[in-house]
């Protein structure tokens, strides 16, 4: 992979992240992803299933901050997300995936309400909330039901992570 289309791919991670913009990753990008998710499924903030996705947001932002705030201010920059997190995810991206497993889960569990597996359409949702565009949205979510049994299990979707954040770097 050369290095324009390898900045261009950690520039797509950092920006899936970097949910408000502010050029920082932060909890309130957690927080905000969170929000975004129980308002797409009217799930209420204080509901069990609410709490579980706002526990998880902010087990993947300590997690995420863990590996790559290395100046200790709470956020993490583009410069920290390339030198910390791109790294990480390079070299261990199922660890990494690992991370994101409660917030992944907790996020299942509010658009699979009947615990099958969401369906791709709920996936879709949940895709676009977080910022994919619709149309790409759906062709991922449709992507990721790997057997073809019109549900993605919480296995299906952390392998698609993985694989999403596993960036190659450029002499790879």
């Amino acid at each position: 992979m050369d290095s324009a289309r390898y900045e261009r791919k950690i520039a797509a991670r950092f920006a899936t992240f970097d949910q408000d913009g502010s050029g920082y990753i932060d909890r309130e990008d957690f927080s905000t992803a969170a929000k975004a998710v129980l308002t797409e499924f009217g799930t209420t903030a204080r509901s069990d299933k609410g709490q579980a996705v706002f526990a998880g947001a902010e087990a993947f932002w300590q997690g995420m901050a863990g590996i790559a705030d290395v100046d200790g201010d709470q956020r993490v920059s583009r410069e920290e997300f390339i030198t910390g997190a791109a790294k990480r995810l390079r070299d261990s991206p199922q660890r990494f995936a690992e991370i994101a497993r409660p917030f992944l889960r907790a996020v299942i569990a509010v658009a699979d309400p009947d615990g099958a597996g969401a369906t791709p359409s709920a996936t879709a949702r949940v895709l676009t909330v977080l910022g994919t565009p619709a149309e790409q949205a759906e062709q991922v979510a449709t992507a990721l039901d790997t057997d073809g049994d019109g549900r993605i299990s919480e296995d299906e979707i952390l392998a698609a992570f993985a694989s999403y954040c596993g960036v190659e770097a450029p002499d790879a």
